[in-house]
């Protein structure tokens, strides 16, 4: 697929500018305003106008309302109490975008990254052609790459922005050529081992008479350890602050002075409400994670960081090295919510007003379903069930009740046993692999089990969209070799070294494998050795077990850098596969009963 500039824009799309690599740095012009300064139109241009920046991040090809406990956002009450509301859904997302932007002269909308990737079967079914042509409609500006653009690798990344049909499974609708993004993915920190160049344009400037605001585009520099190695073959991830310093410094040089840093790198908000305040005390006191070094370490010129990756929601304010206040915002994920910022554009100095009082602190806002739906999305949404129907609507089996998985915030969660015992017993038997135990990486659960139906099928019926939509990557299973010192090894991984010791990651395990973690202490010893048992015998660290887990963990994702070590790998069926022959033993007299969740013994 030859890289060239995307070839479809809209009238109301603006000029891209693909900057040149070259080195160089630039100043920041301090803008200063003097008291009472206007904004807005009139026939006379005022100094200063307000340029509305909507943004969202993590919509994983979320077309239809995410189910379950993943539908909805916890909102604070005044009292103290939370309520939960449902939301969600790009016919709902495109009304709320849309009413947004009414009013506003200058309006632009952005994104930080994994728009695509890990999606349900709707979109994924089709490698997310659907949701870009949603993303089209939605009149996205741009968005920066995150770690779920390369699921399948560059490659389709590239066909994902420039169009073309599948190489090997064609074009999906009888005489229909998908054309790809009408807006470009930014990528500044992703470049080609070879060339040594981005793989994609690192920046893109928004252009509106005479306002100009420039956006970087950076992804995690930890992306292979998120990624299936193929994922990423061939490609280097640069350091996010080093980039984003680096391009802030040649948009300058191009007379720029007004910049967004769009990072798939995010915090963790001490509060879960979408409204909550994580600036009380003070500045950013209440938010902690990545994304707080990278906000204290990027060069004044940025003057707003909109985040992702860990689905959180928050908007913050995190004074930059100079000191001034600078913005960092999430909008969660799935499209439950968008974040609506005013930036104060100075026309003299080119540049983002940025003081306590210049502009509206950004507001994140619900993507209610008690709004109209939008007609062409839902239009879309039609089209692309039909073709999906006959395979999504077939049922797998039967559950007596929802079954948490994504939407779970308890370290071992229930759906993830469930996955866990369908691989055991999918590989134990010896002409399978002969697997005692299974391991299951908490990222790849993509959704919940809910036992309301979703369409026709009745309630308690999983269907094949359902569970795909919970496991949409389609990984292979792999069998292999672990000693019992690696076993241990992996588990004291999940919540230390440099991936996991900030942001533990709880595998879920299978039936007959236990242990304690105990989160009164810190780091590998959180893992209780003695009491990691499989079957109830004591796991021996010399002895030798056969582990099933997905090509994604037995290659060391997630920092379990320990797998890697595995010997007499098997290759087996994919998960899905696994997963759906486990759900076709149930009845609707038999279903499924939710795990209980008690194999991870947690000491707080």
């Amino acid at each position: 697929m030859s890289a060239t500039p995307q070839r479809h824009r809209r009238t109301r799309r603006l000029t891209l500018t693909a900057l040149a690599v070259t080195a160089g740095a630039g100043a920041m012009v301090a803008a200063a305003l003097p008291a009472g300064a206007a904004s807005g139109g009139g026939a006379a241009k005022s100094r200063t106008v307000d340029v509305q920046l909507l943004s969202f991040n993590d919509f994983h090809g979320t077309l239809e309302p995410p189910q379950g406990s993943s539908g909805n956002v916890t909102e604070r009450q005044a009292d103290g109490t939370t309520k939960a509301i449902p939301a969600g859904g790009v016919e709902y997302l495109a009304t709320s975008l849309r009413e947004a932007r009414k009013g506003h002269e200058y309006s632009v909308t952005a994104a930080a990254g994994d728009m695509i990737g890990g999606s349900p079967m709707l979109s994924g079914l089709f490698h997310d052609e659907p949701s870009i042509e949603a993303l089209n409609k939605l009149d996205l500006d741009v968005t920066g790459v995150g770690n779920h653009e390369f699921d399948e690798g560059k490659a389709e990344l590239r066909r994902m922005a420039y169009g073309g049909c599948h190489p090997a499974e064609g074009c999906f609708e009888p005489g229909k050529e998908f054309t790809g993004s009408e807006f470009p993915f930014l990528a500044a920190n992703v470049t080609d081992q070879k060339t040594k160049r981005p793989m994609m344009n690192p920046t893109f400037i928004w252009k509106k008479g005479d306002v100009k605001i420039g956006f970087i585009g950076v992804t995690l520099e930890g992306t292979p350890d998120v990624v299936t190695a193929e994922g990423v073959k061939g490609l280097k991830f640069e350091d996010e602050v080093e980039t984003i310093n680096k391009y802030a410094a040649e948009l300058n040089k191009q007379g720029v002075k007004s910049i967004v840093a769009l990072i798939h790198e995010g915090g963790l908000p001490a509060n879960g409400a979408y409204n909550y305040d994580c600036d009380v005390p003070g500045a950013g006191a209440g938010i902690s994670g990545p994304i707080v070094d990278i906000a204290k370490n990027l060069d004044p010129k940025v003057d707003a960081l909109v985040t992702g990756h860990t689905h959180q929601a928050y908007a913050c304010t995190i004074p930059d090295p100079a000191g001034n206040p600078r913005m960092v915002t999430s909008a969660a994920s799935y499209g439950r919510l968008f974040t609506d910022t005013t930036l104060t554009y100075d026309r003299q100095t080119k540049d983002i007003v940025r003081t306590p009082v210049s502009s509206p602190k950004p507001v994140n806002k619900v993507v209610t379903r008690d709004q109209p739906k939008a007609s062409d999305m839902t239009e879309l949404i039609q089209r692309w069930n039909e073709l999906a129907a006959p395979i999504a609507n077939r049922p797998q089996g039967f559950i007596s009740a929802d079954i948490p998985g994504r939407g779970s915030e308890a370290p071992e969660k229930p759906l993830g046993d469930l996955i866990a015992d369908a691989q055991l017993e999918a590989l134990a038997p010896a002409d399978k692999g002969g697997a005692q135990l299974a391991l299951m990486n908490p990222g790849g659960i993509r959704a919940d089990l809910a036992y309301k139906a979703s369409g026709d099928e009745g309630d308690g019926v999983v269907t094949y969209g359902e569970s795909y939509t919970v496991q949409p990557f389609n990984n292979m299973m792999n069998i292999v070799d672990l000693t019992g010192a690696q076993l241990i090894t992996a588990l004291q991984q999940q919540v230390s070294g440099p991936v996991n010791g900030a942001n533990p990651k709880i595998l879920q395990v299978s039936k007959g494998f236990a242990y304690t973690l105990d989160l009164t202490k810190s780091g590998a010893d959180r893992i209780v050795v003695d009491s990691v048992k499989l079957n109830g015998a004591a796991i021996d660290p010399a002895k030798t077990y056969r582990v099933a887990m997905n090509e994604f963990l037995a290659g060391g994702g997630d920092g379990f850098t320990v797998l890697k070590e595995h010997k007499n790998k098997l290759v087996g069926a994919p998960d899905l596969d696994c997963f759906n022959a486990y759900l076709g033993k149930s009845t609707a007299q038999n279903p499924i009963v939710p795990p209980a969740a008690d194999r991870i013994t947690v000491v707080k």
